[in-house]
């Protein structure tokens, strides 16, 4: 072990209790809204079976080794992303100027977080709905209304909002043992429980023969170039990299644990959640006669509307909705803890204060987004509403770049010394395979989805 690791052998901020539980959390972080309410539709937009086959190649062949570049950085600077970075910059490069790829993670998942609470605030407000039983016998219009009067009031989508970011401020406020872990070791197996138990329901209830065949039987005719490349950029996102929160999670990483095989747990635990929720879901969509390929509405306005036709459609609605919650919960956490790591250790900040005051930050931005669809609804600028252009900006151009970043730097910039010291005992074939994609495959795939995301192809 280097010098370097054994004068930062702990974060300034606590470390996971196990290699468990670390798992958990970054598990935690990646599930979210991509996975439950994302992955189904593009899946259906593109063909089904033929799209799965090459996220699951892109996803082990991309995701994978960026994954494991940000938590091997993580684990060897011991400090938030943007310390990390400078830190991991002066060591290997001479110059402390990699630090603003830290800032660009930080602010990306500041932005993404914005947003995303909004988003999460309505998943919370419909498990009230699904179970008052809103859904009910509902027709295509009146599911539609629901939507409508939901996100298209200020008040309404505000106060979610803030009840979202309330709870996210609340856990990670309590600090690393007491807050994220123990969240995300409740969080996580209520996840999958609830999980096991719709898709238990949409076997019974779905026409789940047909949802299966839709999800896995290969129909290349059906996938074009186009949907190769949100494959690849699904494949991105989903892991959460990019956004400096595997980094701050890595930084909490015990050094003895085994960085691959914690990477491989994650990207198996977030890829079979997704699939799952496929699952779940199509088995609903086709034995309601609704379209599979319906996109972002298929959650909010197709789901509900097969809710309100089945057995015990109100229950499953609320249980459904819950599970969407905690899956987006997990991932604001994630979110929110790079920024505050950074305010803590630049500041000299308790974390409950650090907690409130970059969680108000956040929520006071988020309400750029609830106006976007409600009073500001129809002033547009550039890509359209306040949303439309965060989300823009954060997702299609500040997480590829920070992604590309990082893997380029741990690829090309951190010597093999350094990084197969942090990957020990992955070292041999495991390392090899690493090092080629972070220095060959990764960059090229991140630039082109890059491109792809900013209309290039």
């Amino acid at each position: 072990m280097s010098k370097f690791s054994k004068e930062r052998r702990f974060s300034l901020h606590g470390q996971w209790s196990s290699h468990l539980a670390f798992i958990l959390a970054v598990s935690g972080s990646a599930v979210g809204l991509g996975n439950i309410w994302k992955f189904p539709y593009i899946a259906g937009v593109n063909g089904g079976g033929a799209f799965v086959l090459v996220y699951l190649v892109c996803v082990f062949v991309i995701g994978l080794p960026i994954m494991m570049s940000e938590i091997l950085m993580g684990r060897r600077g011991r400090r938030n992303p943007v310390a990390t970075m400078a830190l991991l910059g002066q060591e290997e490069g001479g110059t402390s100027r990699w630090g603003i790829v830290g800032v660009v993670g930080v602010a990306t998942g500041f932005f993404i977080l914005s947003y995303y609470s909004v988003i999460a605030g309505w998943a919370v407000a419909y498990i009230f709905e699904g179970a008052s039983g809103a859904f009910k016998g509902a027709d295509a219009q009146q599911v539609e209304q629901l939507f409508s009067r939901i996100s298209g009031n200020w008040f309404i989508t505000g106060f979610w909002h803030t009840a979202f970011m309330a709870l996210t401020i609340f856990v990670v406020a309590r600090g690393v043992k007491g807050g994220l872990e123990r969240a995300v070791r409740i969080l996580m197996p209520a996840l999958i429980g609830l999980l096991l138990l719709l898709l238990i329901y949409s076997m019974i209830a779905g026409d789940f023969a047909r949802g299966f065949a839709f999800l896995f039987e290969p129909k290349f005719s059906e996938l074009t170039g186009s949907g190769v490349l949100e494959a690849l950029g699904h494949a991105f996102f989903t892991l959460s990299v990019g956004m400096g929160a595997v980094m701050a999670y890595g930084a909490y990483l015990p050094a003895e644990s085994s960085i691959g095989k914690t990477s491989i747990a994650v990207v198996v635990a977030d890829t079979l959640i997704a699939i799952v929720a496929g699952l779940v879901i199509f088995p609903i969509v086709f034995a309601n006669g609704l379209d599979p390929a319906a996109g972002p509405g298929l959650i909010f306005q197709s789901l509900p509307l097969a809710f309100g036709q089945l057995p015990g459609g109100s229950f499953v609605a609320a249980v459904f909705f819950l599970l969407l919650s905690f899956a987006a919960w997990t991932s604001a956490i994630s979110l929110m803890e790079p920024a505050v790591a950074w305010l803590m250790e630049r500041q000299k900040l308790l974390r409950s204060v650090a907690a409130i005051v970059i969680g108000g930050l956040i929520w006071l931005l988020g309400f750029l987004t609830v106006f976007s669809n409600s009073v500001l609804s129809g002033f547009t600028f550039f890509q359209g509403t306040f949303f439309d252009n965060i989300d823009f900006v954060a997702s299609n151009i500040a997480l590829p770049v920070g992604g590309l970043a990082i893997v380029v730097f741990a690829g090309w910039f951190m010597s093999s010394s350094s990084t197969s010291e942090e990957l020990d005992p992955d070292a041999g074939l495991g390392y090899q395979l690493w090092r080629f994609s972070a220095r060959f495959i990764a960059p090229v795939a991140v630039v082109c989805i890059f491109l792809n995301a900013v209309g290039v192809f």
